[in-house]
């Protein structure tokens, strides 16, 4: 179960609230960028990363110049996963809306520093996005690592927010002599490009292949 929290606690729509750790990890590791919001100087920025899961860990990484992250460390962060689904069409605008899977974190950040601890997070990030990649390409080197910033954060404190389904109208609209539905929304992987530099004969690898 997910913890209830006067941050998480829904105040609108509260039937479309899960309270079930399992939707948080399903709306995590279905997607493949997050939103960090960090106060930075005193001024609130978003920024879009790329993350990784560990159990109830989130991993997310950067620059280690990045002003962003390093707002972040210690500091009380948000961070969002959002999957469109489908634009619900009503008889009426007001009841327009869009079929979606959301999370919301919130917690205290911090920079990880234990070496191993960080191949685990960077693990977590590359598999995030190309499963069987970590495993395939060239590990990171020293230097690489010192150029790399790796932040945790805790999935203690966390809301998710589901709408599936049909248009829901007023009564009286039913009758309306128009169109209502759902247009869904389905993100697919296209075929693989390869580098225009890749010599001949190197073939584009299973697990990549596995994704069209």
């Amino acid at each position: 179960m997910l913890s209830t929290t006067q941050r998480t606690t829904l105040g609108r729509e509260k039937d479309r609230g899960s309270t079930d750790r399992n939707d948080l990890h399903e709306v995590l590791d279905t997607g493949l960028i997050c939103h960090l919001g960090v106060i930075v100087n005193g001024h609130p920025m978003v920024v879009p990363t790329g993350y990784g899961r560990v159990g109830d860990t989130l991993y997310l990484h950067g620059s280690t110049g990045a002003r962003s992250l390093r707002a972040a460390d210690g500091a009380e962060v948000c961070v969002t996963v959002t999957h469109l689904d489908g634009v619900v069409l009503a008889r009426s605008i007001f009841n327009h809306s869009v079929n979606y899977r959301s999370a919301i974190i919130y917690g205290r950040a911090a920079l990880v520093t234990d070496p191993e601890e960080r191949l685990i997070g960077l693990r977590a990030l590359t598999e995030q996005l190309a499963p069987g990649q970590w495993d395939y390409a060239r590990q990171p080197s020293r230097k690489e690592l010192a150029a790399t910033a790796v932040l945790a954060l805790s999935l203690e404190e966390a809301s998710v927010k589901i709408r599936r389904g049909a248009p829901k109208d007023e009564e009286e609209d039913y009758a309306l002599p128009v169109w209502a539905g759902v247009l869904p929304l389905v993100t697919s992987w296209g075929e693989p490009e390869p580098d225009p530099v890749l010599p001949e004969g190197i073939d584009t690898p299973v697990h990549i292949l596995g994704r069209e």
